[in-house]
């Protein structure tokens, strides 16, 4: 996998991460540096939700 899939995956995420937590800020994101497993931390300390549910949540979200 080359820096561009990766970065193209990483930005997936993040909208449907926002698409599905509103209130994500792009600060947030940053707090986050890139990683999936800081950005679950991140969602699951601010909005109280397991890392299962925001895997679940996120999965059901299609991107057009």
């Amino acid at each position: 996998m080359n820096q561009d899939q990766i970065k193209g995956q990483w930005d997936q995420l993040v909208g449907k991460a926002k698409r599905a937590w509103g209130e994500l800020t792009d600060d947030d994101v940053l707090k986050a540096e890139g990683s999936a497993d800081k950005l679950f931390g991140l969602l699951e300390q601010r909005f109280g939700e397991t890392k299962e549910k925001i895997k679940a949540r996120l999965d059901a979200i299609h991107l057009d």
